[in-house]
């Protein structure tokens, strides 16, 4: 028994980059609001001044969370668009022969 295959669905493909795009922004914003406190709190201990832990959500993490969102998202959409062209192919060629 051949194992049956379908054609890819382009709906498929924007709920996959959506959902990698969500994900490795939340992940990467969750780093980076890591460190920022990590590093925040470091300097203030130098200083020996109240950390303000404000700043490592405002200036680092929030910033830094929009850019990799960014390059996730293109990133993303780049390589989903490749993988549903070539599967798509694929499988006409699989019907046609």
């Amino acid at each position: 028994m051949a194992p049956s295959s379908h054609s890819p669905r382009w709906y498929g493909v924007v709920v996959r980059i959506v959902l990698l795009t969500f994900l490795g922004t939340l992940l990467c914003f969750a780093v980076t609001l890591l460190l920022s406190i990590i590093g925040t709190a470091a300097v203030a201990a130098i200083r020996s001044v109240h950390p303000d832990m404000r700043a490592a959500y405002r200036h680092f993490a929030v910033p830094l969370a929009v850019v990799e969102g960014t390059v996730i998202l293109v990133s993303a959409s780049v390589i989903e668009i490749r993988h549903y062209r070539r599967a798509r192919t694929l499988s006409a060629i699989e019907r046609a022969s």
